[in-house]
């Protein structure tokens, strides 16, 4: 039986600007960094001890690896306890964001990162 997500495979075109702008913008932090055989990973997470963190891939290195995959982005949705914070700190990093909406779940907002791949943030406790 599944217990749990663990990691989210995220498949980028710059491995680099992907880790720059999760680290920079976003303020996730490195887990690990693994290099090897051609392939590099870099596992990141929103915070220390996260039971779900994300590993930006090199897309055109899995593509040639394994054509059958679909490397597009898939739909995250993010949780935080300080949704107006978190929108005021990513627009002063000049992330783009969308509107921050009240849908029957709660309040939410989008947000892209510079490869123009949309994810989204509700506000949960």
């Amino acid at each position: 039986m599944f217990s749990k997500v663990g990691q989210i495979m995220l498949y980028v075109n710059d491995q680099d600007k992907a880790l720059q702008f999760w680290t920079e913008k976003a303020g996730f932090h490195v887990v690990s960094e693994v290099n090897g055989e051609g392939m590099r990973w870099v596992e990141i997470a929103p915070e220390e001890g996260a039971e779900t963190t994300i590993i930006l891939h090199d897309k055109e290195f899995v593509a040639k690896m394994s054509p059958e995959l679909n490397l597009g982005t898939p739909s995250l949705m993010f949780f935080t306890k300080d949704l107006d914070g978190l929108y005021a700190d990513l627009a002063s990093k000049q992330v783009t964001l969308g509107e921050l909406v009240t849908i029957p779940g709660g309040r939410v907002f989008n947000f892209a990162d510079d490869e123009n791949n949309y994810f989204a943030v509700m506000e949960r406790e």
